[in-house]
């Protein structure tokens, strides 16, 4: 599984400038009103709605737009009803992507979509065309300042961790299944230690190395996709090298 640190470095740095669109609040909105819909309105016995509400507060989302969130998905407020639609593709390089949406337009979405795509050097494939190649799994950033990497193995071994990464230089990534994050977060909780991005991930098994070219494409294209209103992510099996990540920095 080499790779998914790198992709998170990069994501990660994708975030700063993630977090400066004026459709984040809306993305979110979104997650925590079809959580609602589909879990209930508590979070304690909803553990999507209860990550969506912890992501909502990590990007400083007010309290009262989470509650009316919550209420739209509950049905105690009237609000839009949302589907949720995975699309699956090629991008530059050959990368597989996948972009999950949630609309209250199935067409527009699709043409939307189909548009970025086309224009960013993608293509829309049929469904099941490339979600063989990857796997969903809880993943979790702990900052390696907070302990040794012997320590988190101990402390996660009991806690659902299948797999823990150090190739990124300043976080541990902790993969666990799905099921099995909440546990690995109390446990992380429970020992005062720190961590980052608890979410749902998209991993793929293997990754696509591209070059300057490519790479500067593919990031366009994922830019593009997800500064759409209806995309709420995307994921890739694009590996991107710290050579020519510096490259595109330059």
């Amino acid at each position: 599984m080499s790779g998914h640190s790198k992709w998170a470095t990069i994501k990660r740095k994708k975030a700063v400038t993630d977090q400066k669109r004026g459709n984040l609040f809306t993305k979110l909105v979104k997650e925590i009103t079809i959580a609602a819909k589909m879990g209930g309105g508590d979070p304690t016995g909803n553990p999507r709605l209860r990550l969506a509400i912890d992501t909502a507060r990590a990007n400083s989302m007010p309290v009262d737009n989470i509650q009316r969130a919550i209420k739209k998905g509950t049905g105690e407020l009237d609000g839009v009803s949302y589907e949720e639609i995975t699309y699956e593709g090629y991008g530059p390089g050959g990368i597989a992507l996948i972009i999950e949406t949630a609309t209250d337009n199935r067409n527009r979405t699709v043409a939307d979509v189909r548009h970025l795509m086309s224009r960013n050097g993608g293509s829309l494939g049929e469904n099941g065309s490339v979600a063989w190649m990857f796997n969903r799994k809880g993943s979790i950033d702990v900052p390696k300042s907070a302990m040794s990497e012997d320590d988190l193995l101990e402390l996660l071994l009991d806690a659902g961790l299948e797999e823990l990464e150090s190739e990124d230089e300043q976080f541990f990534m902790v993969l666990t299944d799905v099921k099995d994050m909440e546990l690995a977060k109390k446990a992380l909780e429970n020992a005062g230690i720190p961590f980052e991005n608890a979410r749902m991930d998209v991993l793929p098994d293997n990754y696509v190395e591209l070059d300057v070219e490519d790479a500067r494409k593919a990031l366009k294209l994922i830019d593009a996709l997800e500064n759409s209103d209806d995309v709420q992510a995307v994921y890739s099996n694009m590996d991107i090298s710290e050579s020519v990540m510096n490259s595109l920095e330059e």
